[in-house]
C-alpha cells in the first residue's frame, strides 16, 4: 500500500512534526545566508514542542539555514571557536567581536570565531530573523541552523556544532565551545594548545565524580528515568571547553547512539565516556574558571577563560588587559 499526504510546507502541525518527521522546510541552498522571504516562512510556525521537559531531539537531521562553510579553509584556522549564543543576544556579539573576538592573529597562527545559533522562539521572530541575516551579511560570523533556540535544546546545539565542525573544518586542528559570557584570553589559549596533543584532546574545568542532581527544583535537575545512575562520567564544564578536530566526527558518531541529556557538558562527557577516551586536565587549575573572577591585571594575564558578571566587565576587563605596562 502507497500512502500520500498533502500539507502545506509551512502549516505543518505539531502533529505531523514528531509523526512524519517533518521539523522545519528546507533551505534550497545551505552554502549561503537565505533570503528575507524564506526566513519569514521559517519563523511564522509555532515552535514544536517536546513530549516532556527532558526530551531532547537528537539524532535528528538538522540543516543550516545560514553557514560560512568556507570560513576555516579560507582562513587556515589553528583554532576555531564556537560561540553559543541566543539569536536575540547582538548585544553579546558585539562585544565578543569587539574584544577577544577581535583577536584573530596570535604570533603566527589564526584564529576563527563563528556565533551558533537556532532559530528565535520570540513574538517578534520575523524582524529578528531578518536583523539577523543582516549580521550574518556585514560580518560573516553566524552560523544557525534549524532548531529551536532554547536552554533545553542545547545539547541540539552542540550536537550540531560538532556536525558542522567534522564537515567544514578537517584540516583545522583546534575548536573550542565557549560561552557568550566568558572572558577569554586568546594568546594564553594558543599558547596552550601549542604543547597539546592533536589527537583524543579535550579540556578545560573538568568535573570528576560529579553527583546528578535529584531535587526537581534544581536548573540541572534530572529524574532517574532519564538518566539512573548517581553520578556522571567526567565532563568538561560547558563554560569553555578545548578539543582537537579529529574528536568531532568520533563524537558525531557516539552522540547516535548515547541516549542525550538537555544538559549539554554532561552529554558530552557521555559521549566521550562510550568512546573510551579520557579527560585532560589543564595543566593548572586555575586556566578555567567557572565563577566569576575579580579583576587583577596580574590574574587575568595567567587565566584561559572566566565566566563575568556581565558584559561590561568583559569589555572593560579585555581593554584594561590591552594597556601597555607589566601585567604583574
Amino acid at each position: 500500500m502507497f500512502l500520500c499526504y498533502y500539507t502545506l510546507v509551512y502549516e505543518n502541525s505539531n502533529t505531523w512534526r514528531p509523526t512524519v518527521g517533518i521539523f522545519l522546510p528546507k533551505a534550497a541552498n545551505r552554502t549561503s545566508n537565505i533570503t528575507l522571504t524564506t526566513a519569514s516562512a521559517l519563523t511564522s510556525a509555532k515552535p514544536w514542542k517536546a513530549p516532556d521537559p527532558y526530551y531532547v531531539a537528537y539524532p535528528n537531521k538538522y540543516s543550516f539555514i545560514v553557514n560560512e562553510p568556507d570560513k576555516c579553509q579560507k582562513e587556515n584556522a589553528f583554532v576555531v571557536l564556537m560561540v553559543p549564543v541566543a539569536p536575540s543576544n547582538a548585544a553579546a556579539r558585539d562585544a565578543i567581536r569587539s574584544t577577544w573576538g577581535s583577536e584573530r592573529i596570535v604570533g603566527d597562527k589564526v584564529v576563527s570565531v563563528l556565533f551558533l545559533l537556532g532559530l528565535p522562539t520570540s513574538q517578534d521572530s520575523e524582524k529578528l530573523q531578518g536583523d539577523l541575516l543582516q549580521e550574518s551579511e556585514k560580518h560573516h560570523d553566524i552560523l544557525q541552523s534549524d532548531f529551536w533556540d532554547s536552554y533545553y535544546n542545547l545539547t541540539i546545539k552542540t550536537a550540531v556544532m560538532l556536525e558542522w565542525l567534522s564537515t567544514y573544518c578537517q584540516n583545522t586542528p583546534f575548536a573550542m565551545k565557549v560561552d557568550s559570557d566568558i572572558f577569554l584570553n586568546v594568546k594564553n589559549l594558543v599558547n596552550l594548545l601549542l604543547s597539546v596533543p592533536k589527537q583524543n584532546y579535550m579540556s578545560g574545568l573538568v568535573a570528576r565524580g560529579a553527583w546528578v542532581l535529584r531535587n526537581p527544583l534544581s536548573k540541572w535537575y534530572l529524574p532517574f528515568s532519564v538518566y539512573g545512575r548517581a553520578q556522571y562520567p567526567p565532563y568538561a564544564l560547558g563554560l569553555g571547553y578545548v578539543f582537537s578536530l579529529d574528536l568531532t566526527g568520533k563524537l558525531v558518531e557516539a552522540a547516535h547512539l548515547v541516549k542525550p541529556v538537555y544538559i549539554e557538558d554532561v552529554f558530552v562527557g557521555l559521549c566521550m565516556q562510550h568512546l573510551g577516551i579520557a579527560l585532560t586536565d589543564p595543566p593548572d587549575g586555575s586556566l578555567f574558571n567557572v565563577f566569576p573572577v575579580d579583576y587583577n591585571r596580574c590574574r587575568y594575564s595567567k587565566l584561559i577563560a572566566t565566566t563575568t558578571r556581565g558584559l561590561g566587565d568583559q569589555v572593560q576587563f579585555w581593554r584594561n588587559l590591552q594597556t601597555p605596562g607589566p601585567y604583574c
